[in-house]
């Protein structure tokens, strides 16, 4: 199975014609690239471009980064999710402050968050090194492309496929990850039907010419999420607001959040009821559906940080997920 230089040739010219302007794309630094990566895993570009922005405006250097406090790098985090990319970011920073930037793939692997993807799409992109960087998308494409019925949640499947790419890779490494990434992202899409009539490979994709695109990739089916039924109360006396540290590991490890319980509460113990709403938040694995109160509570309850809106919005990093209730707090 072999990746030739035409095709190769291909979607390099595809892709200096047709690649999204993304402010990570604007220069080739390790920082900036460093950063975006771990913003995009597991999260769509749209949702990152103002994020990264803003990070980057913040600490525009890994020096300015790996001075920062953790509670300011999570409140610049703030509704991105998957809060351990930020920790990481600013563990790692330390370490590049004092050691230097990882010229290898070996010194980028070891960065804390850093998985085999990230480092390919890093050693590529920043380094020009031809580390392939083999996720969920360039599966889809490469399977489709050779009409492979390998399951791509296979450690094996991902294995060759590195070394597809590993042996097909140009000089222009970053230009060629970026390619493979784009491709999946807006051609080769993964519901539906992907845009085949404007792919640089539906002349060589033994998918498209047998007409069973959909067909690939085999995967395994998803499990069914779990769901929690949950109890938010936004506790508010004298303009201020009851929050809680969630425990230092699992979901949303060590964020702040409103008081929050996964069984029945006795809401009316802490006050009076003001206004009630109901708001779902749909994790990768959890999703769930929270029923929310503002209470004008009757004392300052002891066991929460009982802080002014102007704090939770200046300085608390809230989770997304009580965005809905967030709204509540002036």
């Amino acid at each position: 199975m072999e990746l030739s230089p035409e095709a190769v040739k291909l979607l390099l010219e595809w892709f200096r014609k047709n690649k999204r302007v993304l402010p990570w794309r604007e220069k080739r630094e390790f920082y900036r690239v460093w950063v975006s990566e771990i913003m995009l895993q597991q999260t769509r570009v749209e949702a990152v471009k103002e994020y990264y922005l803003r990070f980057m405006e913040r600490f525009p250097t890994v020096g300015a980064l790996a001075l920062a406090e953790e509670d300011e790098v999570l409140k610049a985090w703030e509704g991105l999710g998957y809060y351990s990319r930020a920790r990481n970011l600013l563990k790692s920073a330390k370490q590049i402050a004092k050691e230097g930037v990882p010229v290898t793939y070996e010194g980028v692997r070891a960065l804390s968050g850093v998985g085999d993807y990230t480092a390919g799409a890093i050693s590529s992109i920043a380094l020009g090194l031809p580390c392939p960087a083999v996720d969920g998308n360039v599966l889809r494409v490469l399977t489709r492309c050779f009409a492979d019925g390998s399951n791509i949640d296979e450690p094996a499947t991902k294995t060759k496929f590195t070394e597809v790419l590993r042996r097909a890779y140009p000089q222009e490494t970053g230009d060629f990850c970026e390619a493979l990434m784009e491709l999946g992202a807006i051609v080769c899409v993964p519901n539906g039907a992907p845009w085949c009539g404007v792919c640089p490979w539906s002349g060589l994709c033994r998918a498209h010419l047998t007409g069973e695109e959909e067909r690939y990739p085999v995967r395994n089916d998803k499990k069914a999420r779990k769901i929690v039924n949950a109890t938010v109360c936004v506790l508010e006396r004298g303009g201020k607001y009851a929050l809680e540290k969630r425990e230092d590991k699992g979901l949303l490890a060590n964020l702040w959040q409103f008081p929050f319980f996964e069984k029945v509460v006795d809401i009316h113990s802490f006050g009076e009821v003001v206004a009630t709403k109901k708001a779902k938040h749909i994790f990768t694995h959890i999703e769930w559906n929270m029923t929310g109160y503002l209470i004008e509570a009757r004392e300052f309850f002891g066991g929460y940080e009982w802080v002014s809106a102007e704090e939770i919005m200046n300085s608390y990093a809230l989770p997304s997920a009580f965005k809905a209730f967030t709204e509540w707090v002036k």
